[in-house]
């Protein structure tokens, strides 16, 4: 039976997942086969596994750092917010239904937990160590009953619990004694450790309120990891755009629309990473400016995003600036708001029977009921988008949509599928203008591919009159670098003898 240890959080936003993410990297160079799990998740950043199932980003990132594929098991129950508090419900990979918070946790919770026991039973079963994330705060006295994701967790399988709380918005010292003080006495038993994070001063300095949290809640500070930046690791939400910063000096601006439901907006981190793209994030009222490439991205609700981009002008503001010549990319959602008009007679989305959309493609959009969650290999055409000859093949990425879409004349398919869900097939992607400037794809993490990614990029500097570039350092490679820099950092600053001792002593 696997050994385990749990990030438990002051509030949301700490930095959990990421120090999940450094301690499976920790656990797999200490040669242990370890493995992530967080119970419950609420993301718009998904991922779909080579099965077909629906999973939290961050679970696979923290899966990356292990050295293993991603499996649903990690991540049992994934809420995505629809809107009005609501959020549609994923269990085990497949949904099962669009539920208000009151829903969820009065009626469906609890009937839940069975499948998250039944998951984490069979990672106990494989791997030696279980690295176990909590959500938002073990303290939320109001969530208590219902909860299946922090104590009710660690109490199954007998967890220690670090309990870590970010100084750098200010207050932790009274966040971690606040936290231990509203747990019931067996919980605040189960807390074996304070982790502060996100430190940025003089550690002499924050001595003095180090021994005061020692010596007020009876629990030992097993490190203080300090603030880091340009991590390189995938997010698990949009609040990290706040975080995000623009890159002065680069010779591409890159502006990606963020808008309300925006969702999977990781498949542009790898845009972000090349040194010549300065990637802006334009909220709504935000000005676009006159950028080298818009890009529409996924959504929960298309919909409710279209509606907003009309509400603040952008419609005829990105209409205006592709007919000058801006080249326009839709990424999945962002690929139905380019054509005449989405139809949704089930009212998968909304009350309106149809709505329209920018007319940049001559495509209509049909919502159906099911959701299609595949991963794909295809290959990109010859006279692609922005002309460019590069066939190139093998290209992986996945699916996760609800609806087909259906093409006019004058349109082509920039992809072909060759495989899905590891079936064999030929089947066209996407949408493509006859001038090559404005493209759609249901593709996520198109741009993850190095030679598909570099060849756009330099099609755009061509277009400046600027030398093109070589390909750089590969996505794969930069991240799993990206996870040793973290577990160094965190190795560094943590009493890993002391973790170690915390979970063995269980």
């Amino acid at each position: 039976m696997a050994k385990t240890i749990m990030l438990q959080g002051t509030s949301s936003h700490v930095g959990k997942s990421i120090l999940t993410t450094a301690l499976c990297r920790i656990f797999r160079q200490d040669g242990r086969a370890v493995v992530p799990f967080k119970a419950q998740n609420m993301a718009l950043n998904s991922y779909v596994t080579i099965d077909g199932e629906e999973m939290g980003r961050a679970q696979v990132a923290q899966a990356e750092a292990a050295g293993l594929a991603p499996l649903v098991e990690m991540n049992p129950v994934l809420l995505k917010p629809t809107g009005n508090s609501r959020s549609q419900v994923i269990l085990k990979g497949h949904p099962v239904g669009n539920m208000s918070a009151q829903e969820y946790h009065r009626d469906y919770s609890l009937k839940a937990f069975a499948t998250i026991q039944e998951c984490m039973g069979k990672l106990m079963q494989d791997y030696e160590v279980v690295v176990i994330e909590g959500a938002g705060s073990p303290a939320e006295v109001n969530l208590k009953d219902t909860d299946v994701v922090n104590m009710r967790i660690a109490k199954l399988v007998n967890a220690p619990v670090l309990l870590v709380a970010d100084i750098d918005r200010g207050g932790a010292l009274a966040s971690v004694v606040g936290t231990i003080e509203l747990l019931d006495p067996d919980e605040r038993d189960r807390i074996k450790g304070i982790v502060i994070n996100k430190f940025r001063g003089d550690l002499e300095l924050l001595k003095p309120a180090l021994t005061f949290l020692e010596e007020k809640t009876g629990k030992p500070v097993v490190g203080v990891v300090p603030h880091l930046a340009n991590l390189g690791i995938d997010d698990e939400d949009s609040v990290s755009l706040e975080d995000k910063k623009e890159k002065v000096g680069a010779e591409l601006d890159i502006v990606v629309l963020r808008t309300p439901k925006i969702s999977n907006f990781t498949d542009f981190d790898p845009l972000a990473e090349e040194p010549d793209v300065n990637l802006r994030y334009v909220k709504m009222g935000e000005k676009i400016g006159r950028p080298d490439l818009i890009v529409l991205p996924g959504s929960k609700n298309t919909i409710e995003d279209l509606i907003a981009l009309r509400q603040h002008g952008y419609d005829a503001e990105i209409t205006a600036l592709a007919d000058a010549g801006v080249p326009v990319i839709g990424i999945c959602g962002g690929y139905q708001m380019l054509g005449r008009t989405i139809k949704d007679p089930f009212h998968t989305e909304s009350e309106a029977e149809e709505v329209e959309g920018l007319a940049l493609l001559d495509i209509e959009t049909i919502f159906a009921t099911e959701k299609l969650t595949q991963q794909v290999i295809a290959d990109a055409q010859g006279n692609g988008f922005l002309n460019m000859q590069s066939a190139a093949s093998g290209l992986t990425g996945y699916e996760i949509h609800m609806g087909r879409t259906e093409q006019g004349a004058g349109v082509e398919s920039p992809f072909i599928i060759t495989q899905r869900s590891q079936v064999k097939l030929r089947d066209n992607d996407g949408s493509l203008n006859s001038e090559g400037t404005v493209m759609g794809t249901y593709i996520h993490g198109i741009f993850d591919n190095d030679e598909y990614r570099r060849g756009l990029l330099n099609m755009l500097r061509k277009s400046k009159g600027l030398p093109v570039l070589p390909i750089g350092e590969s996505t794969a490679a930069r991240k799993q670098a990206s996870y040793d820099r973290l577990a160094a950092v965190v190795r560094e600053s943590l009493n890993m003898e002391l973790v170690y001792s915390m979970m063995e002593a269980e």
